[in-house]
Order: structure tokens, then C-alpha cells, then sequence
């Protein structure tokens, strides 16, 4: 280990130097580390708030107004499939109704369902910001603020008109924050019945038929197959329905992957040239060792020491900087917190080791090539 011991004893010899390479390092690799691991959590919140309590995929039936039959054949294949999250397979029925008191009315959105398969895909449960939550026959799940500009409390009833006509009276059992204010405006959540009569479906016919699927990126793939295996049937994906949000999300990363790659090329180039400098300071040192024996491989790999030292020391100052800035970023006041990913991470700690090791080639090829006798004539 002798290539070692004289690359230790080179970076003691330049502290400063030493010290200014392994704060570049960290500086690149903190930027990767917080840069990266914001722009992912900002992406995770988006999708979060966008689809994370509404169905990836829908199923209907091709003609408008007509239910889709909810057949052993279309269960289970949805249900078979290993990328389907388990337990959010949802037939539902859905209309439009009109809220009126006499003096104001309102349009709403109707999904009527059993409450512990609707807590699957929407979380009513969880989200419920007043009132106990129950769609027991004749109750109803309202948004927060449809109750609020209606002035409605728990267990207060709303009179609602049907669009397929005919009318019901409907206590509130709960006000619920869907995470979108036109959600929570226009959105009612009903027992599994009362749509069923209304619109005389059998048991098994169902407006459409709500899924999730364990990676909401997939959603896209997992329909297309889907399309294929089931021509009967309508079938839409988040991804199609919000395009606009899934180039915004694509946007994001690309500038993500430019920030930082450009950062560790700067890394690299500031490295490569201060090893590249050291080399030169170090030629006469060099040259003497070789003299005395010291091979052209053995000191080649001095160089390639060093960069391996200042590499895995400013990866992990960096690493420890990026989850520091991650840390003070959980005081700004902001709707979301940044959760690093450890794949992530060691991702990043790799690239930085790696980038440090490919920026002693050219003092480690320069090295490895002098020749000692020029070295000790040019004195």
C-alpha cells in the first residue's frame, strides 16, 4: 500500500488545497442530494393532491348513460393484476343532482357507494373534517365547503333533485376536504341504493368501476393492456385526463437532471484541475521516487488515491450537508416536506465517488508516464 501511504502524506503536505477539493465535492454532491430529493417530494405532493384520493383508472361502459356490468370476468382480471393496489377495486354509481333550500341552489356531483369501499379510493374517513361519517340509507358525505356556503352542520338534511328526475331528502353525516376546492364545492358521497332504483340497474351494473394501482406512473400501461383484454368496455387513465400536469411533472425532472449534471461537471472540472496542478507540484517528488524504484503503475495510483480519499471524504460531507439544508427546509412554510429517498442517496454518494475517480486520469496517466531521468537533468 505504499501508492497509499505517499497519497496521504501528499494531501497532508497541501491541507488547504485538500481542504478546498473535499468542499467542492460536498458542495456538488449536497446540491444533488437536496436538489434531487425536493424536486421528487414536490412531484409526490402534486400527484398526492391531484389523483392520491381519486382512482388512476376508470372503466365505463362505451355508451353514455348505460351502467357497465360489473362481470366475474372484469373482477377478476383487474383484481389478478399484481400491480393493482389491493382492496381498490370500486364499482360505483354515479348523477348529477341539484341542492336547492328554497331560496339557493347548488349543482352536485353524486357518487353513491358503501362507505368502506369509497374510504379506499377517496379516504372519507380520513378526511373527514366535522361530523361522524356514515352512508347509511338516506345519508349523505358532503365537501367542506358546499356545507360551508350552504351553512350546513353534522346532521343537518339537504333536499336534493335528481337529473334522471324525482327528488330525496338527505341527512349529512360528514363534511369531508377532498383536496381540491372544486371537490369540495360540488361533491356528495351516497349509500349504494338510492341511485340503483333510480335508475333501475341491477345489482351488478355500476356507472363505472374506480381502480388503483400501486404505482400511479403505470396507470397508462396497465389501462393500454387492460384496452386489449377488455374491448367491451371504456377504460381511462389519470395520466391521459391530466396531461398538462404529467408535462409539468416531466419538465420538472428534466431540469432536475440539467442542475445536476452541470453541477458535477463543475465538481469534476475543479478536481481534475487541482489534481492536475498537484501533478505538476509534485513532478520532482515523483521523479525521485521513481528513481528509487517506485513503478509506473505504483505511482499512477498515488493520484488515483487521492481522488478516491477527497471523493468518498466530500461525498460524505455533502451527503451529511444535503440532509442538513433538508432539515432547515422543514422549518420554510411551505404545504409539503421533503422525504430523501436512501436509493436516492447512495445513488448520489456513487456518482460523487465515481466523478472524483474519473478526474484523476489525467494526473494518474501524466504520472504514470514520467520519466525520472528528464525529472533529476531539469532539477
Amino acid at each position: 500500500m505504499l501508492s497509499l501511504r505517499i497519497a496521504v502524506r501528499f494531501l497532508r503536505t497541501s491541507p488547504v488545497q485538500s481542504a478546498l477539493i473535499v468542499a467542492g465535492i460536498a458542495v456538488g454532491i449536497a446540491t444533488q442530494v437536496f436538489v434531487g430529493s425536493l424536486i421528487t417530494s414536490l412531484q409526490t405532493n402534486l400527484v398526492n393532491t391531484t389523483i392520491g384520493s381519486s382512482p388512476h383508472i376508470t372503466i365505463s361502459a362505451r355508451e353514455d348513460e348505460e351502467p357497465v356490468v360489473f362481470s366475474e370476468q372484469l373482477s377478476s382480471l383487474i383484481t389478478k393484476d399484481a400491480r393493482v393496489e389491493p382492496g381498490t377495486v370500486v364499482p360505483v354509481r354515479t348523477s348529477s343532482a341539484l341542492f336547492t333550500d328554497g331560496e339557493s341552489s347548488a349543482p352536485l356531483s353524486l357518487t353513491a357507494g358503501r362507505l368502506g369501499e369509497l374510504d379506499r379510493i377517496y379516504a372519507l374517513t380520513e378526511r373527514t373534517q366535522s361530523g361522524v361519517p356514515s352512508l347509511d340509507t338516506g345519508e349523505a358525505i358532503v365537501g367542506i365547503d358546499f356545507a360551508k356556503n350552504n351553512g350546513l352542520s353534522p346532521d343537518d338534511y339537504i333536499s336534493i333533485v335528481f337529473a334522471e328526475g324525482g327528488g330525496a331528502r338527505l341527512k349529512v353525516t360528514a363534511f369531508v376536504d377532498l383536496g381540491s376546492a372544486a371537490a369540495n364545492e360540488r361533491t356528495a358521497f351516497i349509500g349504494p341504493g338510492l341511485l340503483r332504483d333510480l335508475k333501475g340497474w341491477s345489482s351488478d351494473e355500476y356507472s363505472v368501476v374506480q381502480v388503483q394501482v400501486l404505482e400511479p406512473f403505470d396507470a397508462a400501461t396497465v389501462a393500454s393492456e387492460w384496452r386489449r383484454a377488455l374491448p367491451g368496455v371504456s377504460i381511462s387513465d389519470w395520466q391521459a385526463e391530466n396531461a398538462d400536469l404529467l408535462t409539468a411533472l416531466q419538465s420538472q425532472s428534466a431540469s432536475s437532471y440539467m442542475i445536476q449534471a452541470f453541477v458535477l461537471v463543475a465538481v469534476a472540472l475543479g478536481i481534475a484541475s487541482t489534481l492536475a496542478i498537484s501533478a505538476v507540484q509534485k513532478t520532482r517528488q515523483i521523479g525521485i521516487l521513481k528513481a528509487m524504484g517506485l513503478s509506473d503503475r505504483r505511482s499512477g495510483n498515488i493520484f488515483l488515491w487521492q481522488a478516491a480519499i477527497l471523493g468518498l471524504s466530500g461525498t460524505a460531507s455533502g451527503v451529511a450537508s444535503g440532509y442538513a439544508l433538508i432539515w432547515g427546509f422543514s422549518f420554510a412554510p411551505v404545504p409539503f416536506s421533503i422525504t430523501p429517498e436512501p436509493g436516492f442517496i447512495a445513488l448520489s454518494s456513487s456518482i460523487g465517488v465515481l466523478v472524483a475517480l474519473l478526474s484523476s486520469i489525467i494526473p494518474t496517466r501524466k504520472t504514470s508516464r514520467l520519466d525520472p531521468i528528464e525529472v533529476i537533468q531539469s532539477g
